[in-house]
């Protein structure tokens, strides 16, 4: 599965990321998204980055994509096309579905059965080690001025170990 295979499965011509109007996204239809990489295009290896889904595309896109509003792997979308520079080169690809679940799982399905893995992006990053829980922290030495009941004066200053919570 690519980008040229696309079409058949009833996919939208593709457009640039980057010159993407606001306008040419369907408007809170559930949808099947695909990011293919423009450079790659018609290679034999797959140029698809991602296979995602949504039932309101222009909030995906332009919220998440390209604004980084999201979870882990729309973060790491956000950060590929902003900070490793494929907005230049990433280009959009939809389908409009009933189930978008079931039609994003099929198609991952499929490009695992053909590749032997999921596409680049759909791929969580690593998950990072578990921290290791760390010793309480020492106590806190406070210092408290007694005072004389007759005269309401200091008389003098003792330290106190007290316990943070």
């Amino acid at each position: 599965m690519n980008s040229s295979t696309l079409k058949e499965k009833g996919f939208s011509e593709s457009v640039t990321l980057k010159n993407l109007p606001f306008s040419s996204l369907p408007l809170n239809k559930s949808t099947v998204l695909i990011l293919v990489d423009s450079l790659l295009t018609g290679k034999p290896d797959s140029d698809i980055l991602y296979i995602g889904k949504t039932k309101k595309p222009n909030k995906r896109i332009f919220g998440g994509y390209l604004s980084g509003y999201g979870g882990k792997i729309t973060r790491k979308i956000n950060t590929m096309l902003l900070d490793d520079g494929y907005i230049e080169k990433v280009e959009i690809s939809w389908m409009l579905t009933e189930d978008p679940k079931a039609a994003q799982e099929e198609l991952l399905e499929s490009f695992k059965k053909e590749h032997g893995k999921y596409p680049a992006w759909n791929n969580p990053a690593k998950k990072p080690a578990k921290s290791l829980k760390l010793a309480a922290p020492p106590a806190k030495k406070v210092v408290k001025a007694k005072r004389s009941p007759k005269t309401a004066k200091p008389t003098k200053a003792t330290v106190e170990t007290q316990k943070t919570p």
